[in-house]
């Protein structure tokens, strides 16, 4: 048999745990822990391995010899393995919370080097979702060409740039998830023969304020405002449509934001609040999950009146707003200039008095003083060390840190526990349910305090 007609060894696999992704997690015969795409915990499977590192390796699971009894009855999406929106979807949803609290613990164990013990008692269950499916209240949409030819919209299918076309996506609103199949034949007649330039689409419903927004991405150039307004419109019964002037690319810098209908805002109701948001400003997915942040944020804190709070990396203020409701004096610090005049709006909406500074964290933190109490929402890049210092200089009694990655918290938390601060309580909150994707609330209390 020729090289090129060899066929790839298998071997047998009983896959143990959930990685943080989409992978399952087992060994190799000869003991090498094992990364399985396509293989859940409890599997057992015949895997192919594709890559093979020192003390790890990756495969693909070729065949499911025995499948797990935690798996779901039924696929969410005919999709859900081609776009990776719903990788974890093939669990049943009380063993994802139970895999999402246990990559938390993990997390606590390998990069805070905290006893494993300390951590299980740290670490709470994993607050579930009402809802498992029509969670999201936003879709971003990836733009192409079919093989026709033809403008084509969807979402990338995972680790290509390939363009997946669902009709409707299971994790959306119900208001938009009907979006995909309504917005690529919308826009595919307002293409026609000629190319807009539109490279992305991103929509925004609420069930809560029937708010519905699509956003177009474009570089600038001519374009049919009137006809591109109106058919999107009929298309998804749209409130607001804007389109968001940047030329593609990783960098996307936004130069000017147009409203084609409507104000050009999305609004959502949140704890008790109005929010009004514009493209491309960033918001929380999960809106009723993102009520529970706000409220471990403002257990934790113990917010009296006129206590001194900083809210760093505040976007369109969803702390700063409700800790101002509770009479905290607020300063929040944001880089981007759409969220600042989102956070801005947001505070006069609610009538409450918000210090918005526009402005990097690490930069204006140091000039903020002492503080009563902090939150921080960082990317998932977590905290720069510098700001870890700034943090600490501030001598804040108690810090709320709202993680949207364990790996990078985890080592945020061992940075925190050398500038003298306890780590209290730790909430994992299943803001992403059917993904391996896991929100973390700690609360941090200065030792000394």
């Amino acid at each position: 048999m020729g090289e090129d007609m060899k066929v790839a060894a298998t071997e047998t696999v009983r896959v143990e745990r959930m990685a943080y992704g989409s992978a399952g997690v087992g060994r190799l015969a000869s003991g090498k822990a094992v990364f399985v795409e396509g293989a859940v915990a409890g599997d057992v499977a015949e895997v192919v391995v594709t890559d093979e590192k020192p003390r790890l390796a990756f495969a693909r699971a070729a065949r499911i010899v025995e499948p797990s009894p935690d798996r779901a009855q039924k696929p969410l999406c005919p999709h859900a393995l081609e776009c990776g929106g719903c990788a974890w979807s093939q669990l049943a949803y009380d063993v994802q919370l139970a895999h999402k609290r246990a990559c938390v613990v993990d997390a606590l164990v390998r990069n805070a080097h905290v006893e494993r013990e300390r951590a299980e008692e740290l670490v709470a269950p994993c607050a579930p979702s009402k809802r498992q499916t029509g969670y999201r209240n936003k879709l971003e949409l990836a733009c192409g060409t079919d093989a026709a030819g033809r403008f084509t919209l969807g979402f990338h299918r995972e680790g290509t740039h390939d363009i997946v076309e669902p009709a409707t996506c299971p994790l959306a609103v119900r208001y938009i998830e009907r979006a995909p199949r309504a917005l690529r034949g919308a826009l595919r007649f307002l293409q026609g023969s000629q190319d807009l330039g539109i490279y992305r689409v991103g929509v925004r419903g609420s069930v809560r304020t029937k708010s519905v927004e699509v956003a177009l991405w474009t570089p600038p150039s001519a374009f049919p405002r009137t006809a591109v307004a109106k058919t999107l419109v009929d298309a998804l019964r749209a409130t607001s449509v804007v389109r968001v002037l940047a030329e593609p690319g990783r960098a996307r810098k936004v130069k000017k934001v147009e409203a084609l209908e409507g104000k050009g805002l999305w609004e959502e109701s949140l704890a008790d609040a109005r929010f009004f948001t514009t493209a491309p400003s960033f918001f929380q997915v999960n809106t009723a999950q993102a009520e529970r942040l706000v409220d471990l944020v403002m257990e934790g804190l113990e917010i009296e009146q006129g206590s001194y709070v900083a809210d760093l990396y505040a976007g369109g203020g969803t702390f700063s707003v409700p800790l101002a409701r509770a009479g905290a004096d607020v300063v929040a610090v944001e880089v981007a200039g759409s969220s600042v005049r989102d956070l801005r709006r947001n505070a006069d909406a609610n009538r409450v008095e918000v210090e918005a500074v526009c402005g990097d964290v690490a930069r204006e933190l140091p000039e903020l003083g002492e503080l009563d109490a902090l939150v921080v929402d960082p990317p998932r890049a977590g905290l720069d060390p510098s700001v870890v210092d700034s943090i600490a200089a501030a001598r804040p009694a108690r810090v709320a840190y709202v993680s949207c990655d364990p790996q990078t918290w985890a080592r945020d938390v061992e940075r925190f526990a050398s500038r003298g601060f306890r780590l209290a309580r730790v909430t994992p909150v299943d803001m992403f349910p059917q993904t391996y994707h896991v929100e973390t609330v700690s609360i941090f209390e200065h030792i000394s305090a």
